[in-house]
């Protein structure tokens, strides 16, 4: 398990998903917010990619995320679009409702760079998040992302066209934090 100060990130438990299922997927609002595409129902018993993990997919590192008091589910984390020619990858994370608002995605920003900088050599990790998304924004400003650009009317949620913000990192401006 990769551990930050409130966090850890661990393997895809079969029992995470039932939770993870009704609280982040079967939301419309929350899952149309976070996919690139519209919302879509997930049958029980399917073998849907944000649910299940293939481990055979060289481009996605998909990680449940857990408190390290308890480990209690909280969320999930993704270091998504990996490209090991140019070293870059992109970092998404999605926390259970109940989770949010306590600095756990800071946190998880902050294991997911350690992850990608150190155990994966890359060399610069990007955000894409919406424009009125202020907890994504803070918890990557805070690990040091810089927002590099808006890109206008570029995401269609929920039936209308909303700015989303392109944040990126690169290893040398990275400051590490306590992870393990």
């Amino acid at each position: 398990m990769l551990r930050g100060s409130k966090v850890g990130l661990r393997a895809r438990h079969e029992d995470d998903i039932p939770i993870l299922r009704a609280e982040l997927y079967d939301d419309v609002v929350n899952a149309s917010r976070a996919e690139s595409g519209p919302w879509r129902p997930i049958t029980p018993g399917s073998k849907d990619p944000r649910l299940f993990v293939d481990d055979t997919n060289e481009g996605s590192v998909q990680f449940s995320v857990v408190e390290l008091e308890g480990y209690a589910l909280v969320g999930t984390a993704t270091l998504w679009g990996i490209d090991n020619h140019n070293r870059s990858a992109h970092i998404g994370l999605g926390l259970l409702p109940c989770s949010r608002g306590k600095g756990y995605g800071t946190d998880v920003v902050a294991v997911l760079c350690h992850y990608g900088f150190v155990v994966r050599s890359l060399q610069r990790l990007q955000i894409e998040t919406l424009s009125d998304n202020a907890a994504m924004l803070r918890s990557a400003e805070r690990n040091g992302f810089v927002r590099e650009g808006v890109l206008r009317s570029s995401a269609w949620v929920m039936g209308e066209f909303l700015d989303e913000v392109l944040l990126g990192l690169l290893v040398q401006d990275w400051k590490p934090g306590p992870t393990s």
